[in-house]
Parts: structure tokens; sequence; C-alpha cells
């Protein structure tokens, strides 16, 4: 077993830095990528259904990768991995800004997903660790603001992009960001967390990602064939199937490749079932919008980013204050508020027309991004944060790939509904039905918020002690009391 070095403040804001300055980086992506996503669509002249796997299949990776995640922070040294992963990305990069065709953008896209995912998981699991339980709250807070600070100003620089020159310029903008956050970890970083000789699961992962691409492939080709095709099936019974057996294999193993009886913990299980709930209802809204903007309405890709800039800001501004509100009071205020917001966002939605202005949507989405800011990060904080520090990577690991495998089937699911919606009423509804088929999206959108809500009212409690599967396998019930 290897130890971390000696953690300082100066080490702690270094590597915070850094860690931002990543975050940055993917996060400019996710974003810009969704205003360019018409215009990548008429280049390689393929369908929506085809072309949203730009940003669903990122995620499936980053879902299927992240399992992986547990296992690479706790074998192999804090400082080597979180290189390699940055490496990674930047192959990815050039490979998109290069692409001739889909299918070798998608190439670049896994490999962008792959060392985003690892990314991802290491910051959470880093920050989380380095700092005291006091600090965690405003810590994830900052992290939050830096998840929201580049999709501030990505949307419009990528609308600019894409009305003047290239969507490929996109790539190389987040290429000079991530080539100095690799210069930056090579000069700062250390191995700030613990290391041990592990042996990897094989069988375990192959089953991972089979069962993560399975369930989300099956259901992503919904929106494409609008039946029961074996497209459809095939992938279903297999993710299902092996999702079965990898759950089996791991309760039963001593070493498992991704502890999954974490879950035995109540406010860590909720803030799984919460932040699937979050990012299954946001990944559909975040890739109708632009779609309304530009292929509905017909307005500019600038434009329709103009219209999310609001929202995004808002979530900036918002994500600090939510992260001092977790320390100061909890989850269950940030829990309830976001809910709310999610719902009443999503309601306004279902009554816009043709004739709405879009700056009416601008303010509908802004409602929805301050629902992200009360949520976001606080609940990766509550559940991840609240368990042993040698379980953090594992509940990372695990609720980071759970959630973005939500976005993906989120995403192609509400995509789907407003397809198959727009198709059916295109004889009855002529030119409104495509806004027909986005109104009946946010209905659906609006049901599972109802879910989530629930979730907010009935499901959080306050633990006392921080729990330990060795010594503490369920939480004793004098230790609950309702927050």
């Amino acid at each position: 077993m290897t130890k971390s070095v000696e953690l300082t403040d100066k080490l702690r804001r270094l590597i915070f830095i850094n860690i931002l300055i990543s975050v940055i980086a993917s996060s400019m992506l996710s974003t810009a990528l969704v205003t360019a996503l018409p215009a990548v669509i008429r280049d390689f002249q393929i369908p929506v259904t085809t072309g949203q796997w730009i940003s669903s299949g990122y995620t499936l990776t980053m879902g299927i990768m992240m399992p992986l995640t547990a296992f690479l922070i706790t074998r192999f040294s804090t400082r080597r991995l979180y290189i390699f992963a940055i490496l990674l990305f930047i192959v990815g990069l050039v490979i998109c800004m290069l692409s001739p065709n889909f299918p070798i953008m998608m190439v670049g896209r896994v490999c962008q997903a792959s060392g985003n995912g690892i990314l991802t998981a290491m910051a959470q699991v880093i920050l989380l660790s380095i700092y005291p339980p006091e600090r965690k709250g405003t810590v994830m807070g900052w992290y939050g603001l830096s998840i929201g600070a580049a999709p501030v100003i990505a949307p419009t620089l990528a609308g600019l992009i894409v009305d003047s020159h290239s969507w490929r310029l996109i790539f190389l903008a987040a290429l000079v960001i991530m080539m100095v956050s690799l210069i930056y970890a090579l000069c700062v970083f250390k191995d700030v967390l613990d290391t041990r000789e592990s042996r990897f699961d094989t069988a375990s992962f192959a089953l991972s990602v089979l069962a993560f691409g399975g369930i989300t492939l099956g259901i992503g080709n919904i929106g494409g064939v609008g039946d029961a095709r074996i497209s459809v099936i095939l992938p279903l019974v297999v993710g299902i199937v092996t999702a079965v057996i990898f759950v089996r294999r791991q309760l039963r193993s001593d070493e498992p490749f991704l502890e999954l009886r974490i879950l035995k913990f109540h406010d860590y299980s909720v803030s799984v079932i919460g932040s699937m709930l979050l990012y299954f209802i946001m990944s559909g809204s975040t890739i109708i919008l632009p779609i309304y903007v530009q292929m509905i309405l017909g307005q500019s890709a600038v434009l329709s980013a103009l219209v999310n800039l609001p929202g995004t800001l808002a979530m900036v501004i918002i994500s600090p204050f939510a992260g001092k509100i977790f320390d100061k009071m909890g989850i269950k205020p940030l829990f309830l508020t976001g809910a709310i917001f999610t719902l009443v966002s999503n309601m306004a939605m279902v009554f816009i027309s043709m004739h709405t202005s879009v700056w009416v949507v601008a303010a509908f989405n802004v409602v929805r991004y301050l629902a992200i800011g009360c949520l976001l990060t606080p609940l990766i904080t509550w559940g991840a944060g609240g368990l042993d520090k040698s379980l953090t990577a594992h509940a990372t690991a695990l609720l980071a790939s759970l959630r973005t495998v939500a976005g993906s089937i989120g995403a192609a699911v509400f995509v789907g509904i407003m397809t198959l919606a727009q198709n059916n009423a295109a004889a009855r509804m002529g030119e409104n039905a495509p806004i027909h088929g986005m109104n009946v999206a946010f209905i659906w959108m609006a049901v599972f918020t109802v879910a989530m809500l629930l979730l907010a009212v009935f499901g959080v409690r306050r633990q006392k002690k921080i729990p330990t599967l060795a010594t503490d396998p369920l939480p004793p019930p004098d230790d609950e009391a309702i927050q």
C-alpha cells in the first residue's frame, strides 16, 4: 500500500486550481456541442436521432468508464493517472477536430469521454478526500461553479464559431485549455490519495460494459425505430441480464470491482436516485432547447447560445452559495428548492407555442439552471462525502456512473418522445407538429420531476455518524431523524 503525500493548504489550493482548469475544458465541450449539434447534423447529413449520440454517446462512454475508475484510483498513483486522463482527452480532441465523417468523430468522442470519465471521478474523490468535513460543501460549491463557468461562455462562443467558421474550431479552443492543464499538472500535481495492490477483475469490467452499454443503447434506439425491433430488444435484454449477473458477482466478492453494498446506506442511496433523476430530466431539455431554437424556429446558432446564456450564468452564481447553504443547513432545503424549480420550468415549457418569444423560453431556462445549481454538487457532497474515506472512490464512481448513464438515457428518451409525438401529429397539426412534439416531451419531464420532488420530501434524513461497511453495515435507527 502506498501512502499519499502530506497535505498542506498550499498543495490543496494548487491541486484545486488544476482540477478547475481541466473541468473548464470538459464542461466547455458539453455545452458547446449542444449548440453546434444542428450544424454537425447538416455537415454529416445524419438524422437528429443519430446526431444526438454525439452527446448521449459521450455520456454513455463516461458511464461505462466510471466503474473502472474506482479500481484505477485505488491502484495507480494520483499524479500518473491524472496526467494519463488529460492525454487521452487531448487525443480525442485532435481526432474530432480532424474527423472526416460521423463514425470517426464518435471515436474521438469516445476518447474524450474516457479521459473525462477518469478526470471527473478523480476530481470528486480528491476534493472530498483532501478537505475536512466542515469545508467540503463550500469547496464542492466552487467546483460546481467551475462546471458552470465554461458553459456561460461556451454556447455563445460556439454559436459565433458555427455561424462564421466551423464547429471544428470548438475542439481547438478546448485543446488549448487542456494543454494548459497538462503543463500545470506536470508541475504541481502530487500523489494525494492512498493506493494499494489489487487484482483487476476483467470479468466484472466486461459485465459492466455490457450492462451499461446494452441498456442505454437499447433505449436510445427506441427514438430511431419507434417500435420493438431487434435493435431495441436485443441490447436491452443483454444489458439487463448482464446487469443482474454483475450485481450478484459484486455482492459475493470479497474484493468487488465496484462496491455496491454502499447502497445500503440510506443517505447515499437517496443521493444516487436524486442525481439520476436530475440528469435524466436535464439531459433531455439540454438537447431539445437548441433543436427548438435552430430547427423549429429557424434561428441562428448564436441566438440559441444566447437563450441558454442567462441560465448558465444563474447556475454559476448560485453554486458557491449552495455549497455554503449545504455546510450550514444540510441537503433538504436545497433538494426541495431544486425539485420545485425543475417542476416549474418543465410545466412552463409545456405551454409555449410558435409565437412565444425566445426570451420567455430563456427565462424558463433560468429557473431550470437554478435547480441544477441547487442540486448538482450538493447531492454528490451529501451522498459520497458522508461515507468513510475508504469508500469515497467507490461511492463517487458508482454515483457518477449511474447518473451519467441516466443522462444518456434521458437524452435519447426525450428526443424519441418529441420525434414520435411530432410524427403522430404531422397530418393533424401541420407546421405546428414540431412544437407539439416538444410540449409532449416536457410533459413527461414534469412527470419525472414529481418523483424527484417526492424523494426530496420523504427521502432525506439526517445521518449523525460516518458509516463504514466493516463496522456499521446499516445506519442504526437511533441515529436517524427526519431533517
